[in-house]
């Protein structure tokens, strides 16, 4: 069996799938229904193996489900709102050398001919062929994952049927006074000048981009004032200095009659929070340096350079407040070390000998300062250190839960630094010497390349996430919905407890309009809350020719609330009785949705939008019940971008690898919860085994099942873990915990093949195999679906694998004592290999295997039977056995026995095997024994050892043998 044998079976199973429409999910009352969901994808190019691994557990789920009993609805759609795909059509369209070559490159992987590829390009100056193209092309990459889509439910959300029921959305949140206009700060793209969303953002869906607001504070300096900005302004009181990177460039601005001084790049966000900012001048940084600025407490202040200063954060100046702020101890330490530095600018460093550390927050267990405790904690040397970032967190998050102000700050003194820390900022800001600067959690760019800042918005359009009733009922429905990995519903509450207004609309891209202020476009993030009702739907707007003027808000209305006449409906709309009432039927049997599978990054946006928009327009039945999550996909221990050309596309998977493999290796290589980590040489043995599973289990659908009166003792052992493993493996795919579910159903079945294989001959193994080959193929299906449906058939079966139903355990093949009986076997050349290592020897002549006596069995019985009643209680149970005449007779072997079981408890309690089964088994294991140690192995009973002289007789213990071995 090779990999491209894998190919042919995939293609030719897909190819069955389809033509037989098995996964078009109907309405069947007489079955449970189970509605499943993953994000639909955006169609701006090509999917990897980080999407891949959302997708492939999904379908997992989706294929468990149908074997378990459920109708399962396993839909699929396509995202293309927003800007990405309307920049790729502009680049293309404006000539862009470097969009051109990418997509030339994207399209290329999926066109032979080129001329070809040329005309796809040239049609991309319409975005809606961008679009339809890589929806198309990510359906054919899905279809190669053997993905179980119900694809009669397809759409984008550019279609106009999409459109209307957005609209009903948007009407619905502002009838429920949840959509508001006015100014606000958003994320804003420069490059396009317009606000940008989470869609909208590089790499923003694995990495927010969240609105940080600092304070900036005014220092009197010359003719105006130095903004300098703080994320901490109650730490104002332990100021020393300020900071300024000489080798950046500053602008003298005036705003609302006042000078102001700050970095260019802060000049440009400011004028964009603020307006009306006047530049009149740019001056060098190394200017400001010696020079004194007056804090807003009166207090002279130096000018000091530092390299950490990052103009492109906030205002592009900071006060250094060493106390508590690592980076600004460090800065100090540094400056003080380096007396040069300050000889380069032209200051006296004597002057330095003024400025320490001013203590201003009390923290439990703090003597000293506390920037200076953690920095030697962590051995930070010097201002560049990328510990510091790390420094300033711990810091952070002590003070904050803990720090007292202390009789330095005044009026604050004994307020918590979380209070004080609201009250400072409002004191500055009443008194006209402070004014708020926002600035966002990371520096990104749109998906054009567009830098983001933070801007006011006036009239804006935006949803009222802050209104606590909504809060109260998402809170609520957060803790008795079901989230996997639990350790991850925090997250959602801390989501809810900040999430504020947030901007929903734009004036460009693609997408729906706002249907009463058609100036706008509702943003990508903000029309993809409650899409999966959509899926329960889309198949009869198209089947029964239904346009998008006919679905008015009265049709929603009464398809997904139940709001309205069916005959005012019917004729307001011009669809007919029967075909509304089809619909709404189709709609309630699915809903809600059932499981929710995507990655951990959108809780913080999509998932917890998805929540309370169901809550806000949904009857409560009609709420989701289950969210699931899987974190990310590196490649060889990096991050997988296209700079690095380590990605690996979905399209690459069939053709270079296979779709099971990637199936399997997905599923296996990390929890749910884990950064999976692509690893060619892991990927090459998971291949490795699949290819012999694939071999084995084929060859074995051409013989015979073993017959269960045939099976020896290891054949047993086999079928009885078998069992064992079947029995955890429901509770396994149950709880989503798929890697265990693989290890226990693949990896250690495969091993315990392995063992068998040289344990018997290879007729008899692909005998066994076939015995439990049926069951073991069923439940690998979800898994590896493709080579599962092909085992299948070649067993004779004429129906789908994947519709075929979860085997039941056969709790009579449960075997304690053929498994017990095996372990003995394992354990005697275990214990052989062992001795040969302590000695150092390599080889031997002759291996005496010893079986304990008879006695020994009845005493190690009744010692257990001691043990149910008196614990290890080793004296106890000495005095019970001495009771006993014979016992008492062999006191001294008793009490070494009993110190044994005690101390090593090496013996099983559930089943003592009598002598005569103990030599049968080793017996049938002379031959595999013999292999095994490469020498001549004698099994004898220990009063026969005894009588020939034998060493180590007295030791053998039943499930232990004796061992003597002869060189």
């Amino acid at each position: 069996m090779q990999l491209s044998d894998l190919r042919t079976i995939e293609r030719k199973w897909q190819k069955k799938w389809k033509e037989n429409k098995i996964f078009e999910a109907k309405p069947d009352p007489s079955k449970p229904k189970f509605f499943l969901t993953v994000p639909y994808p955006y169609c701006s190019g090509g999917l990897h193996i980080g999407h891949g691994r959302t997708y492939t557990i999904g379908d997992i789920v989706a294929r468990y489900k149908r074997l378990i009993g459920f109708n399962v609805l396993f839909p699929m759609a396509f995202h293309i709102t927003g800007t990405p795909i309307a920049a790729v059509s502009d680049r293309i369209a404006r000539g862009d050398a470097k969009a051109i070559a990418m997509y030339r490159e994207y399209v290329s992987m999926y066109e032979n001919d080129q001329r070809k590829v040329e005309e796809i390009l040239e049609s991309f100056k319409d975005p809606f062929n961008v679009a339809e193209y890589f929806a198309n092309r990510i359906s054919i990459d899905f279809d190669s994952l053997g993905y179980s889509i119900d694809w009669r439910r397809r759409f984008h959300t550019g279609e106009s049927i999409y459109n209307r029921f957005v609209e009903w959305q948007y009407f619905k949140l502002k009838d429920l006074g949840l959509l508001k206009r006015g100014s606000h700060y958003v994320t804003y793209c420069l490059l396009h000048n317009q606000p940008e969303g989470e869609d909208d953002i590089q790499d923003a869906d694995i990495n927010p981009v969240e609105i940080l607001e600092f304070v900036a504070i005014k220092f009197k300096y010359g003719d105006g004032f130095i903004l300098a900005s703080t994320l901490r302004p109650e730490t104002i009181f332990g100021a020393t200095n300020l900071w300024a990177n000489p080798e950046t460039v500053y602008v003298k601005a005036k705003w609302r009659g006042e000078i102001i001084y700050m970095s260019k790049q802060a000049a440009i966000k400011f004028d964009y929070q603020h307006k009306n900012l006047e530049i009149q001048e740019e001056l060098p940084g190394k200017r400001f340096i010696g020079k004194k600025a007056i804090s807003p407490l009166g207090k002279e202040l130096i000018i000091l350079p530092a390299s950490f200063v990052d103009p492109d954060v906030a205002t592009g100046f900071v006060y250094s407040e060493p106390s508590d702020a690592p980076y600004d101890y460090v800065a100090l330490v540094d400056i003080k070390r380096n007396s040069e530095v300050l000889r380069r600018y032209g200051i006296d460093p004597k002057i330095m000998e003024g400025i320490e550390p001013i203590k201003i927050i009390n923290v439990p267990g703090i003597e000293g300062h506390h920037a200076e405790k953690v920095v030697k904690e962590m051995g930070i040397m010097h201002q560049n250190d990328p510990r510091l970032e790390e420094a300033t967190k711990i810091v952070y998050k002590e003070q904050y839960y803990n720090g007292i102000m202390n009789e330095k700050t005044g009026e604050f003194a004994g307020l918590t630094v979380g209070e004080a820390k609201e009250r400072v900022k409002q004191w500055l800001l009443s008194m006209g010497k402070a004014v708020l600067f926002y600035e966002t959690s990371r520096k990104a760019v749109c998906r054009a390349g567009g830098k983001i800042i933070v801007a006011r918005i006036d009239d804006q359009w935006f949803i009222d996430y802050s209104q606590e009733w909504w809060k109260e009922k998402a809170r609520d429905w957060i803790r008795r919905m079901k989230i996997l990995p639990e350790k991850y519903k925090k997250a959602f509450f801390d989501t809810v407890d900040w999430l504020h207004e947030r901007p929903c609309a734009r004036k460009r891209g693609l997408g729906t309009r706002l249907p009463f202020d058609e100036e706008w476009i509702i943003e990508s993030l903000s029309d993809s809350t409650i899409y999966m009702a959509f899926y329960t739907i889309v198949h009869y707007l198209r089947h029964y020719n239904i346009k998008a003027d006919q679905l008015l808000p009265e049709f929603f209305d009464y398809v997904f609330l139940g709001i309205g006449n069916l005959g005012e409906v019917a004729e307001k709309t011009g669809i007919p009785k029967d075909v509304l009432e089809k619909i709404k039927q189709e709609f309630e049997y699915w809903y809600p949705v059932d499981q929710r599978h995507t990655g951990i990054p959108h809780i913080s946006n999509h998932l917890t939008f998805f929540i309370m928009h169901h809550i806000a327009i949904f009857k409560e039945k009609h709420w989701p019940k289950m969210i699931t999550l899987n974190d990310l996909v590196i490649r060889e221990g990096r991050k997988m971008s296209k700079s690095k050309g380590n990605v690996i596309l979905l399209k690459q998977i069939a053709e270079e690898y296979s779709a099971d493999l990637f199936r399997i290796y997905v599923a296996s290589a990390a929890d749910l919860d884990g950064i999976l980590d692509w690893r060619g040489k892991e990927v090459q043995s998971v291949q490795s085994r699949l290819l012999r599973f694939a071999t084995l289990a084929l060859e074995a659908t051409k013989v015979e099942p073993l017959n269960e009166n045939e099976m020896r003792t290891v054949d047993k052992w086999l079928v009885s873990r078998f069992y064992k493993r079947l029995r955890k493996a429901k509770e396994q795919m149950d709880n989503m915990r798929f890697r265990e579910f693989v290890i226990n159903m693949f990896f250690e079945m495969l091993r315990d093949l392995s063992y068998l294989e040289r344990r018997t001959n290879h007729q008899n193994l692909l005998r066994l195999i076939r015995y439990i080959l049926p069951k073991w193929t069923i439940v690998l299906s979800p898994i590896i679906p493709h080579l599962s449906e092909e085992i299948w058939e070649q067993l004779g079966n004429k129906t789908f694998v994947s519709l075929e139903k979860w085997p039941d355990v056969d709790e009579g093949m449960i075997d304690e004592r053929s498994e017990t009986l095996e372990l003995i076997v394992m354990n005697t050349v275990e214990n052989v290999r062992e001795i040969l290592k302590a000695l150092k020897k390599e080889s031997l002549r002759n291996c005496f295997i010893i079986v304990a006596s008879e006695w020994k069995r009845e005493l190690l019985r009744q010692i257990h039977e001691c043990i149910g009643r008196y614990g290890y209680n080793m004296g106890a149970i000495i005095k019970e056995l001495m009771k006993v005449q014979k016992w008492r007779e062999k006191s001294k072997i008793v009490s070494n026995v009993i110190q044994k079981v005690i101390s090593k408890k090496e013996v099983s309690p559930s089943f003592i095997p009598h002598e005569e089964e103990e030599i049968k088994v080793l017996s049938e294991a002379r031959e595999f024994m013999k292999n095994e140690l490469k020498c001549k192995v004698i099994i004898v009973k220990e009063n026969e050892a005894r009588r020939k002289g034998i060493a180590k007789a007295e030791n053998a213990m039943p499930l232990k043998p004796g061992i003597y071995l002869e060189f």
